[in-house]
C-alpha cells in the first residue's frame, strides 16, 4: 500500500532530540572553553591576557598573585554587557529557507571581588559566572528544528502524495547561568614564591521553554492541511481497511487485484493483510499525536565543588612575573524540573516517551583548566602573554546519540581545545593607562560534536580599554573586546526517518561574532 509507506518513519522524535539538548545551555557563548566563561574582569576585556596580573582580579586569574597586593582590603566590581550573532546555512533543499540567524544576549554579567591581606597571607573571595549567563532567543528556529517536519515532503512525494512544501511554528528560548562562589588563601612563602589553595562552589540554573505548532503540509502547491489530521485520515482509511480484511477467513488468499490496489504483494492472505494495516493505523496514530501542537517547559538545576591551586613567581624585584593555575574538573549533574513535556515517541506498552522526564538527571561536567602566563613590568609597559588549556576530553557534557544514549567526550574530540593570549598596556600619566589585546583560540572538536545550536568553533578576538585612576582609592576600567569565529563546515548524512528512502548529504555552515562592553571600578583600601 504504497500511500502508507511514509508511516515507517518516526519523524518528530528527532525534532526534540535536536531542539531541546541540555547541551546548548551549559556551553558558553562568550571568552574561553566550550562551557567555561574566562571573561571575568573588565580588566580583561580591555587587554585579554591577565595570567600573571597583580591586580585585584587576580582572585580569578592569577590568586597566589595576591600576596603582592598591599596590606588591607581590596575589592573589585565589574559588569558586561554581551551580544552575540549565530549564523548557520543548510543545504537540506527541503528546507523552506536554508539560512538561519540567532541572537543571544547577556545585558548582566557580574564579576566581584575581595581580598584582605595581612603578613604573608590574602584571604580572597570571588562571584562570578564561570558558564553561561546569556538568555537565548531563535523565532523561526534552526535546521535541525525543521528537519524532521520538512522530511515529511520527500517522504510522502515517495509514497505518491502530491505534497510540494510545509509550514510549522516554532519558537525556542532559554537562560542559563553557572554561578561560582570562589574562596581561598594564598601564602608568601618568600619574595620569589606565593602559593595558593582554594576551591569554587558551582551552582548550575538552566531554564527553558518553547513550542513547535501549526505543522501543515501544503498540496498541489495551494491546499494546506493539518500534519495531525493528514495522519489522523490516513489512520482512519487503514482501520477502515482492518475492519474489511476480518471479515474473510485469515488463511484465504485475497485476489492479486485487491492486493495490487491496496499496495500490498501478490499472495497475501486476508490476515497478513489485516496484520500489516493494523501495524499501520498504530503507526499512523502515534504520527498523528506526535504531530499535534506540543510545548515544553523545563528548568535543570545542578551544583558541583572545583578545587583550584596555583602559584605566583616574581624575578628580578616584580619586573617579571609570572602566575599558574590550575582548577580541577567539576564533576557535576542536573536535574529535570519538568512542568511541560514534549511527546517524543511510544513505548511498547502503547505509553509516551517524553524529552524531559521529571527528575531525570543529566552529567554536565565543567572540564580541568591549566593557565600559565607571565608578565613584563617595564616603567612605563607592561607585556603580558598568557596560556589556557581545557581538558575538555575528560568531561562529560552530557551529549547523547540518537537513542539517548549518553557519548563520552573522547569520542568527540580530537585534542584540548587551547588559548593564547597577548597584552599590552601603556601608562600615559600617573593618572591614565591605556590597553589592547588578543587571542587566539583554537578548537579540538571533531565534526560529529558540532550541531547547529552551539557550533564551537575557533576565533580570534581583539581588545581594547583603559583605566583611569582617579585617586589611591578608586580606578576606573573600561574595555570593548570582539571576537571572530572561523566558519566550519559541518558534512553528514541525513536519513530520512529510521527507515530512509534515500539517505541525503547535507552540510551545515557555521558561524558567529560576539561584542563585549565591559566596566569595572576598583577600591583600594589597603594602608
Amino acid at each position: 500500500m504504497g500511500q502508507f509507506n511514509f508511516l515507517k518513519f518516526t519523524l518528530m522524535k528527532k525534532i526534540f532530540l535536536l531542539i531541546f539538548t541540555p547541551a546548548f545551555f551549559v556551553s558558553t557563548v562568550f571568552a574561553g572553553g566550550i562551557v567555561t566563561n574566562t571573561n571575568q574582569s573588565a580588566a580583561y576585556v580591555r587587554m585579554l591576557a591577565r595570567d600573571a596580573t597583580l591586580g585585584i582580579d587576580a582572585v580569578y586569574y592569577n590568586p597566589a598573585g595576591l600576596t603582592l597586593l598591599g596590606t588591607g582590603l581590596h575589592i573589585s566590581i565589574n559588569n558586561q554587557t554581551i551580544f552575540q550573532n549565530r549564523y548557520i546555512s543548510s543545504s537540506d533543499a527541503f528546507l523552506n529557507s536554508g539560512d538561519y540567524k540567532g541572537k543571544i544576549s547577556a545585558p548582566f554579567f557580574p564579576g566581584i571581588y575581595a581580598a584582605f591581606n595581612v603578613s604573608k597571607f590574602s584571604v580572597s573571595f570571588g562571584f562570578n559566572p564561570v558558564g553561561g549567563g546569556g538568555g537565548a532567543t531563535f523565532n523561526s528556529g534552526l535546521p535541525s528544528f525543521e528537519y524532521a517536519i520538512s522530511d515529511l515532503v520527500p517522504a510522502l512525494q515517495s509514497a505518491g502524495q502530491p505534497i510540494t512544501g510545509y509550514k510549522t511554528n516554532l519558537y525556542f528560548e532559554g537562560q542559563s547561568i553557572y554561578w561560582g562562589a570562589q574562596l581561598g588563601v594564598s601564602y608568601k612563602v618568600n619574595d620569589v614564591l606565593s602559593v595558593f589553595l582554594g576551591g569554587r562552589y558551582v551552582m548550575a540554573s538552566t531554564s527553558y521553554k518553547g513550542h513547535i505548532k501549526d505543522n501543515k503540509i501544503i498540496i498541489g502547491g495551494s491546499l494546506e492541511m493539518g500534519a495531525s489530521d493528514f495522519f489522523q485520515a490516513a489512520q482512519q482509511q487503514a482501520s477502515s481497511l482492518v475492519q474489511a480484511f476480518s471479515a474473510y477467513p485469515a488463511s484465504i488468499q485475497m485476489p492479486d487485484s485487491i492486493a495490487m490496489a491496496t499496495g500490498l504483494p501478490s499472495g497475501t492472505t486476508f490476515g497478513e493483510a489485516a496484520t500489516f494495516y493494523t501495524n499501520y493505523a498504530n503507526k499512523a496514530g502515534v504520527e498523528s499525536v506526535l504531530l499535534q501542537d506540543q510545548e515544553a517547559e523545563v528548568t535543570q538545576t545542578g551544583h558541583g565543588i572545583t578545587p583550584i591551586v596555583g602559584a605566583n613567581i616574581n624575578l628580578l624585584g616584580k619586573l617579571l612575573n609570572i602566575g599558574i593555575k590550575y582548577e580541577f574538573q567539576t564533576n557535576m549533574e542536573v536535574t529535570n524540573n519538568t512542568t511541560k513535556d514534549i511527546r517524543i515517541g511510544v513505548n511498547s506498552d502503547g505509553s509516551f516517551i517524553t524529552e524531559f522526564p521529571d527528575g531525570k538527571v543529566t552529567p554536565n561536567d565543567m572540564p580541568a583548566l591549566l593557565s600559565v602566563g607571565a608578565a613584563l613590568n617595564l616603567p612605563k609597559l607592561t607585556l603580558s602573554a598568557g596560556y589556557h588549556q581545557y581538558f575538555d576530553k575528560k568531561a562529560k557534557y552530557g551529549k547523547v546519540d540518537n537513542s539517548g544514549a549518553f557519548i563520552d567526550n573522547s569520542t568527540l574530540v580530537n585534542k584540548n581545545n587551547n588559548e593564547i593570549a597577548l597584552g599590552i598596556e601603556y601608562n600615559v600619566n600617573p593618572f591614565l593607562l591605556v590597553s589592547a589585546g588578543y587571542l587566539r583560540a583554537n578548537t579540538g572538536v571533531k565534526q560529529e560534536f558540532q550541531s547547529d545550536l552551539n557550533p564551537e568553533l575557533s576565533s580570534n578576538s581583539g581588545a581594547i580599554g583603559g583605566a583611569l585612576k582617579f585617586t589611591k582609592l578608586l580606578t576606573l576600567n573600561v574595555g570593548v573586546l570582539y571576537t571572530k569565529y572561523t566558519d566550519s563546515d559541518k558534512n553528514f548524512t541525513h536519513n530520512i526517518g529510521q527507515d530512509p528512502l534515500a539517505p541525503m548529504s547535507i552540510k551545515e555552515t557555521y558561524g558567529k561574532d560576539n561584542t563585549i562592553f565591559a566596566v569595572g571600578l576598583d577600591i583600594n583600601l589597603s594602608k
